[in-house]
């Protein structure tokens, strides 16, 4: 009985012992470990407004349509526009006739005599010239900045993506520099992983990263770069823009989350990634590239 009672013991004792090492290896992976449920996918999205107004007479995408760089979203009416080219191309031709008129003058009158026709007079009609070829300069740069007015009338996606919150239709007007329609660049997908700051010692650039989206699928990756700085909710200016610091402190103190930028290296074949969702990233600590995705498979 006494030997049973002393094996209670032992195995009692290993019991908790083996508890409280499980206990503290996984107290010191949550709170240690470089790892983080809060990820986010984000992407390029270009916000698409038109540098010219006028009615929209031609819109030939739809919402969430994949588009290549130089596709037509929308066309706006051209028609004063190309009035305008119009006009800006004949007062080039009537500034062109003027300049060669005055230097014909100001040539024809310097090769007089003095006794004929006075230095003065001479003088002001090179200067004469002179102005209209400032004219003539002036009506081929207003003849520039209508046909770039005209070809702007076409509004063409800036990058490969996809169209996102398309709501113009044709018939509606386009002001300038007022978006209507934005679209989410396919090549420029990355991750932001917000980490605890008890956990940044152990993120470092360049370093690989394992993300795994909500839907299961596990991505390759790696640590681009760190924020260096996030807003201090304590400390906001007050009236007279000097700090305002809370006099009341929780007893509580919660670790705060640092921006992790992290690039994405590979995308398995068919799945989309879109800018918003969710995942969880895993920073590796050094293993070998294999091994450590295998890890977070497992673990994941």
């Amino acid at each position: 009985m006494k030997v049973k009672r002393i094996w209670s013991v032992f195995a009692t004792m290993a019991f908790f012992l083996m508890a409280a090492f499980i206990g503290k290896t996984l107290w010191d992976h949550y709170m240690y470990a470089p790892w983080t449920r809060d990820g986010r996918i984000h992407a390029d999205v270009v916000t698409i407004a038109p540098d010219v107004s006028g009615m929209i007479v031609g819109v030939p995408v739809h919402d969430n349509e994949f588009v290549r760089k130089g596709d037509l979203l929308m066309q706006i009416d051209q028609s004063h526009y190309r009035i305008a080219v119009d006009e800006a191309e004949a007062k080039v031709a009537a500034s062109r006739a003027e300049l060669a008129l005055r230097r014909d003058d100001a040539k024809r009158r310097a090769a007089l005599e003095n006794e004929v026709v006075s230095e003065e007079v001479k003088q002001n009609s090179g200067f004469q010239a002179d102005a209209a070829k400032a004219a003539y300069d002036q009506a081929l740069a207003a003849l520039d900045a209508a046909r770039l007015n005209l070809s702007r009338t076409r509004v063409v996606s800036p990058v490969d993506g996809y169209v996102t919150n398309l709501n113009t239709w044709q018939g509606d007007y386009a002001t300038i520099a007022t978006p209507k329609l934005a679209v989410v660049d396919r090549n420029s997908f990355w991750v932001y992983g917000y980490f605890e700051e008890t956990k940044l010692p152990e993120v470092k650039v360049g370093r690989a990263v394992a993300i795994r989206l909500m839907s299961g699928t596990l991505l390759r990756g790696h640590v681009e770069s760190i924020a260096r700085g996030i807003y201090d909710r304590e400390n906001p200016q007050s009236m007279d823009l000097t700090a305002n610091v809370d006099p009341v402190f929780n007893w509580v103190r919660l670790a705060q989350r640092v921006p992790v930028r992290i690039g994405i290296d590979s995308v398995p074949q068919g799945v989309e990634l879109t800018a918003g969702t969710t995942c969880t990233v895993v920073v590796d600590r050094g293993a070998t590239p294999g091994h450590f995705m295998a890890r977070v498979q497992r673990a994941l």
